[in-house]
């Protein structure tokens, strides 16, 4: 009896991971709303890190500050000045896990060293296989997609953009994150 007692009090922790899952996250844009639902089985410490900074209001006030037409809209690092905001240390690079760089797909973008993600992140605007790890090159990590709002990617990927300083691709009139919120999916409901 002691024994089943026990199995039964760890299920709670063994099915933990399997809620992360169910969260969403959306970006309240100034030109409209996005939600991404996230692959915390498949890219935990990434989902984690990008909670942290949703959790914590990091986002807000943020810009998307490079858009490239017919690739992706990058965003998490920059303010309407151009200014970074200060950011946690990198996480190590999880592209090994079978997600693909495919239209709607949100990944961390990071410098040429591999585990140097942190805040930044980009949503793809088409499919963008040639940014997905290999045996011995690791890609960019997938770690959520668009469910609502693909629409509105669509339209910040196609805005006028110009130079400032050393930044190109920076939209001319700026989109901003105006809030990041964590949701919860909705859970399906049995059918008898």
């Amino acid at each position: 009896m002691k024994r089943r007692f026990g199995l039964l009090a760890l299920l709670p922790l063994m099915l933990a991971p399997l809620a992360q899952a169910d969260e969403r996250v959306q970006l309240e844009t100034s030109m409209g709303a996005i939600q991404i639902e996230l692959y915390a089985d498949k890219a935990p410490k990434t989902v984690a890190n990008f909670l942290e900074y949703v959790n914590s209001g990091y986002y807000d006030g943020l810009i998307f500050h490079r858009v490239i037409p017919g690739f992706m809209i990058q965003g998490g690092g920059m303010d309407a000045s151009m200014q970074p905001r200060a950011n946690r240390a990198p996480i190590e690079n999880e592209s090994d896990n079978g997600l693909s760089n495919q239209r709607g797909t949100l990944a961390m973008a990071r410098t040429r060293n591999p585990d140097s993600a942190n805040s930044q992140f980009f949503i793809n605007t088409v499919n963008n296989q040639r940014l997905d790890g290999m045996p011995g090159k690791p890609g960019y990590t997938v770690f959520g997609r668009v469910v609502s709002g693909m629409q509105v990617v669509d339209s910040i990927g196609n805005v006028e953009t110009t130079t400032r300083g050393p930044f190109r691709d920076v939209p001319v009139t700026p989109v901003v994150i105006e809030k990041a919120t964590l949701i919860s999916m909705p859970q399906a409901s049995e059918s008898p």
